[in-house]
């Protein structure tokens, strides 16, 4: 191999829609897509899941920080941006077969087992300790970041929102509503689809702790500082004990159950309107968030 082609795979490797950075003993991974919102194309995905995976093999590195970079957090899944890569072969990381060119339902099924719920649950599980730091939109693909996180950190302008009952599915793929939020408030969440406030956020238990924008990475740096002083097979443990707990509640059984629900949804949607979202995509569905919000007082 030459050594043009050296440096040509190497530039191709390095990862276009995330930024990694470690210091103080805290892996700083940031969402970099700020112009679209920090939406999250397939190929942001696996690159989420390669920094991840960078930062559990990195002894060096006691706690990680998830972030997005500009105005929002995560507006969600890319739903019509023009880095959308719906179409392109992936690397799959969970032995599923390739979506690309499957008749039916399949495709999509295929592909939202390995790259939303599978991924989302191989996150869950990172045995070092996870910071969500959240500001302006959390919407949607954007909650299910934020939710395999330890703790989520939010600014005062904050707000989080799974609109998707709008296109006749029922919530994001992997389906935490009823465990991070109370029932009654979970219904609410989902079939309404507004926006909820870091503050009220906060009053449920979704959110940890609140602060102003412009303090908000200081004082998650604080607390990501501190999270890395502590021993870090106590910490693994203590992450596995709290991930039992859900799971004897439930939770990996729902979100099967659910995600089949999910993929009905989309089923029936291409059988009645042609289209997975039943024609509520990108710019459909963001007019319509802001004008819910626009009603609000």
């Amino acid at each position: 191999m030459t050594a043009n082609n050296v440096t040509a795979l190497a530039a191709a490797s390095e990862p276009r829609f995330i930024s990694y950075a470690v210091r103080d003993e805290v892996a700083w991974i940031m969402l970099e897509r700020p112009e679209s919102s920090n939406a999250q194309n397939y190929r942001l995905l696996n690159e989420l899941d390669d920094m991840f995976k960078r930062a559990v093999e990195d002894d060096g590195v006691k706690a990680i920080v998830l972030g997005g970079r500009g105005k929002h957090f995560s507006a969600g899944h890319d739903l019509g941006t023009p880095e959308k890569d719906l179409h392109m072969p992936r690397e799959r990381k969970l032995l599923w077969y390739s979506h690309v060119d499957r008749e039916g339902a399949e495709g999509q099924y295929v592909l939202e087992q390995d790259a939303y719920l599978g991924f989302c649950r191989r996150w869950q599980e990172i045995p070092k300790p996870m910071i969500a730091m959240v500001q302006g939109a959390c919407i949607a693909g954007g909650l299910m970041l934020a939710w395999v996180c330890d703790m989520i950190v939010a600014s005062e302008d904050a707000f989080f929102q799974d609109p998707v009952v709008r296109m006749g599915v029922p919530g994001v793929e992997y389906f935490a509503h009823a465990f991070e939020l109370p029932p009654r408030i979970a219904r609410e969440f989902l079939l309404l689809g507004e926006r909820m406030p870091a503050q009220r956020a906060y009053q449920f238990g979704m959110v940890n702790r609140i602060f102003p924008r412009e303090t908000l990475e200081a004082e998650v740096e604080k607390i990501a500082v501190e999270l890395a002083k502590r021993p870090r097979f106590g910490m693994a443990l203590t992450k596995q004990a709290i991930n039992h707990v859900e799971e004897v509640r439930g939770k990996r059984s729902t979100m099967d159950a659910v995600f089949h629900m999910h993929h009905l949804a989309h089923a029936h949607n291409q059988l009645v309107t042609g289209d997975l979202v039943g024609g509520m995509g990108a710019k459909e569905m963001a007019s319509a968030n802001k004008a819910q919000a626009a009603q609000k007082p």
